[in-house]
Order: structure tokens, then C-alpha cells, then sequence
């Protein structure tokens, strides 16, 4: 028994191609009602969608394209530095076909060839690969690290991926970790690693619980981002008053000084440092995880 055309594109993620539709059954004559009733949406000749699809990605699609670089990076579920609601969209058109009309503000990518199975994004290596051309480093490591937190890497991606990259992006490969806790938390590690400071991540300290960062013998650099509001903040002073009476320095620091004034938090890190405070009598107090 044939299914629902609605059902065969809500089974492929909410857009397929009208051949996969044919394959399952449905007929042309029921795909036309299905888009007068309003049930699905033409997003090109050939391709339908759910209703409620993005109206980026329907654009991406209407221009016969794909999303790319860091909006590609999102619909994967990767966080991303940018590709926010307010950022331009990234959209992917094949360097061998003449685009249909473009959506004014969208920034296009042409590189590489198409991707047979993809429809709505570029693969996540793909996307990665020209996050590093658009977006830079510190982007890259960000969406590299989530992505293998999250397993959603294979070690087969994950070398076409260091083939793919430039030249000097390819050792930030070879630091990136699977633990990192958010990319607040990458963004501050690669920094401290630019400016020479090693540091351990991920810290099991009795007592305290789990930190971001531990520097030298006993500073603990945290990076607080949404969760760590409301009935969080109270916690998070918790641990920071036990952490003291442990002998630890704590220095916090939300998104916003992250993101948008690092100098500030860069100072703060090399203050603690200029005067030894990051140092103790004891030698050091917590060790790398296993």
C-alpha cells in the first residue's frame, strides 16, 4: 500500500525530491492535491516540502542550492560563532550549473562538486572545510569540537576533512578534543594556547565538581553561558566559595566578555599569572582526567 505523500517527506527529514516521492508510492495526481490543500509546499521543480519549512532553507533550495558554511553547520545541530538568526545565510550552488536567481544577502559558496544524497545542506565536512575559508580558526575549532562531542564525525570524515582544510588549519585538527564542554570554553583554550599558556580542561576537582579550565596549580577559569543563570548563578557561587576555601582562584567569565570583549578577560588571566597566583606552595592541586 502506497504511504500519504506527506508522510513520505515528513519520513525524510521534512523535504524530498519528487523521485523519492514516485518511489514510495506516490502518485502524481496525489502529490498535485497535496500541494493545493496546502499540505506540502513546491520549494522547486522537484522538490516539496512540509509546511513550516525554513524560509531559508526553502530559499537555498528555490535558487537550487543548499545551506553551506555556518548555516549548514546549524541545520547539522552544530554550534556555531556565527550563523545566528541575524547573520547573512550561507548557500552552496554547484560551480557547474548557472545559479537561478540568488536571494539578495545570502553569501554563496561554489566550491567542491555536488553531493548526490544531500538535499537540504552540504555534508558536515564539507561545511566545516569552508567555515575555515569563511569564518576563520577560532570558528573551525568551535564547530570541529562540538561536532565530535556529539559523535557526529566519523575517523573516515574526520581525515577527508584534514585533506581538505588549508595547510595552516590542519593542526587544529590535531589539538581538537571530544570533551569540550561548550565553545565558550574552545575559544578560551585556543587562546591561552596562542598565547602560550597550557591549561587542562574538564576538571574533576573533590568538592567542586567539574570545571572548564585549570591553569598552573590551582586557577580555575570558567565559562558561563546561558545555563548558568537564575538558580545556576546561585550554584556557581557555591562552587567558587568552596573552591576558594580549597585554595583555588576562580575567574568567570560569561559569553558576552568572551565573545565580545576578550582583551578584558585576556588581561584579567595574565594578571592572576604575573603575580603567581595560579602557583602554589603544594605543587599542583588537580590532575588531567583519564
Amino acid at each position: 500500500m502506497s504511504r500519504s505523500a506527506v508522510d513520505v517527506v515528513v519520513a525524510h527529514g521534512g523535504v524530498a525530491r519528487t523521485s523519492t516521492l514516485r518511489a514510495a508510492g506516490v502518485t502524481d495526481a496525489a502529490l498535485r492535491v497535496a500541494v493545493r490543500r496546502g499540505a506540502l509546499v513546491r520549494a522547486r521543480q522537484g522538490v516539496y516540502a512540509v509546511p513550516g519549512t525554513s524560509p531559508v532553507v526553502l530559499a537555498a533550495l528555490g535558487c537550487r542550492g543548499r545551506l553551506a558554511c555556518v548555516s549548514a553547520a546549524r541545520h547539522h545541530g552544530v554550534w556555531t560563532l556565527d550563523g545566528g538568526p541575524a547573520s547573512p545565510p550561507h548557500v552552496w550552488i554547484d560551480p557547474d550549473r548557472h545559479p537561478s536567481s540568488v536571494p539578495p544577502g545570502f553569501i554563496v559558496h561554489r566550491d567542491g562538486r555536488g553531493e548526490p544524497d544531500a538535499l537540504v545542506a552540504v555534508r558536515l565536512a564539507h561545511c566545516l572545510a569552508q567555515i575555515t575559508r569563511c569564518a576563520g580558526a577560532e570558528a573551525f575549532l568551535c564547530a570541529l569540537e562540538f561536532a565530535l562531542r556529539q559523535r557526529l564525525l566519523t575517523r573516515t570524515e574526520l581525515d577527508g576533512l584534514r585533506a581538505t582544510v588549508p595547510v595552516g588549519i590542519r593542526p587544529l585538527i590535531d589539538i581538537a578534543r571530544g570533551d569540550a564542554d561548550s565553545g565558550l570554553e574552545t575559544l578560551i583554550r585556543y587562546r591561552l594556547h596562542l598565547l602560550g599558556i597550557g591549561c587542562l580542561t574538564q576538571v574533576a576537582i573533590p568538592g567542586v565538581g567539574r570545571v572548564d579550565i585549570v591553569v598552573g596549580d590551582r586557577l580555575i577559569i570558567e565559562a558561563d553561558g546561558r545555563t548558568h543563570d537564575g538558580e545556576g548563578r546561585h550554584r556557581d557561587l557555591i562552587r567558587d566559595a568552596v573552591a576558594a576555601t580549597l585554595g583555588f582562584t576562580t575567574l568567570r567569565f560569561d559569553a558576552a566578555l568572551i565573545l565580545h570583549d576578550w582583551p578584558t578577560a585576556e588581561a584579567a588571566i595574565l594578571a592572576v599569572l604575573s603575580r603567581g597566583d595560579h602557583e602554589s606552595d603544594f605543587g599542583r592541586r588537580v590532575r588531567a582526567s583519564s
